[in-house]
């Protein structure tokens, strides 16, 4: 079995540490002494949103299988060992084809299926009311249908571990029990429910909230609303877009401090992110105008937002710079969390036992992190110049 030994400061403490991993597996954690100039280490990042990255598109096929092995390389580059591609609103036979083909990837690259835990289905069964739908398409939006999803789960051969709906639909709550009962995690997101209907999916299995705070209407009741009412549910984790552009940080601050260590980050990056700005074509409501800033929004609308160009360790790094969390809290948010929202094998991070994903970190002046190095299963397969 290759063995790797990798020296660093755990992210929790700064004690330097020295780890050895052999068949991908942390066999030993030895404590050195003080040492500044060795950078951080922390668990791989696990995003449980991606959309695409660097000009490739999950919901633009055909895509080839060779496509979510680029995804991941790229992503290596930004830390993230571990990533859910996310199959949006499309119409049954596109979405059918497209987790067959994520599937089949899964089943014949070694390196996608390491690095893919499973397909996150966002879509087809959402509000259809403007502003709860986001940029999904209105014309495929529709009510939870089991054959249909069953339909889908079999070309994915089983591989769809998350499903985001909105509990409005009649007869959701026993689409969500039956979800739960195959051991797909059901997160509500794009939705216009009552305070009674989320109640209802949570109490039936829906366990988490989609990009909380986003796909929802310009203006709401004070309350009662499904903002609140999710954030009150303590049965939901709570997942967010920390990328300065979906979250003021006043709202970032209070999700997080309502959820505690339920709180968590995606990145529901797109195909955009590593491009440069400009007008864009895009599945994800038609044209897009990516700015200069990063800011990802609809050409026709730019109040709306139409998914994320900054990937999870900036995400990472926005918590950090602001002080809403500490660095530690902030690294687990992408890691740690999502893992443990999923059951993925990676949940234990740097312990005895676990998988060996790391991310080598070099804090930078502001405080932020630089990606130096990042390790899945215990091989090096990213390195910084």
């Amino acid at each position: 079995m290759s063995e790797v030994i990798v020296r660093g400061r755990d992210y929790r403490n700064n004690q330097p540490v020295e780890i050895s991993a052999s068949g991908g597996i942390i066999q030993h954690i030895r404590l050195l002494p003080a040492d500044d100039s060795l950078p951080l280490i922390a668990p791989g990042l696990v995003d449980l949103q991606v959309n695409g990255y660097g000009g490739i598109d999950f919901n633009h096929f055909p895509f080839a299988e060779k496509a979510s092995e680029q995804v991941a390389r790229q992503l290596w580059s930004q830390g993230v060992t571990t990533f859910l591609p996310t199959v949006i609103t499309n119409n049954d036979q596109e979405i059918e084809q497209m987790v067959r083909t994520l599937a089949s990837a899964c089943r014949e690259l070694s390196l996608v299926k390491q690095c893919i835990a499973g397909i996150h289905l966002e879509g087809p069964f959402l509000s259809a009311e403007d502003g709860p739908r986001g940029a999904h398409n209105r014309e495929y939006i529709k009510a939870p249908d089991w054959a249909l999803f069953q339909r889908w789960q079999k070309a994915a051969e089983g591989r769809i571990r998350l499903i985001t709906l909105s509990p409005e639909w009649p007869q959701c709550d026993d689409f969500i029990r039956r979800c739960c009962q195959q051991n797909v995690v059901v997160s509500i997101g794009h939705t216009a429910a009552s305070v009674e209907q989320i109640a209802s999916s949570v109490r039936a299995g829906a366990g988490m909230s989609t990009h909380l705070g986003n796909g929802a209407h310009l203006v709401l009741p004070r309350h009662p609303n499904y903002i609140w009412e999710q954030l009150a549910q303590d049965d939901l984790w709570c997942a967010m877009i920390a990328d300065g552009e979906h979250l003021p940080l006043s709202v970032l601050k209070v999700f997080i401090r309502a959820k505690g260590e339920r709180a968590m980050l995606v990145s529901d990056v797109t195909c955009h992110a590593g491009m440069p700005p400009g007008l864009y074509q895009s599945h994800i409501g038609g044209s897009v105008v990516l700015s200069s800033s990063g800011r990802l929004s609809m050409a026709d609308n730019p109040a709306l937002l139409a998914g994320s160009a900054q990937g999870l360790l900036y995400g990472v790094n926005f918590l950090i710079k602001n002080s809403i969390v500490s660095r530690a809290c902030a690294l687990e948010m992408a890691s740690i969390r999502p893992a443990t929202r999923l059951n993925l094998p990676v949940r234990f991070g740097l312990a005895v036992g676990a998988p060996f994903d790391a991310v080598m970190l070099q804090p930078a002046a502001d405080e932020s992190l630089v990606p130096l190095a990042t390790y899945k299963n215990g091989v090096r397969v990213w390195c910084g110049e």
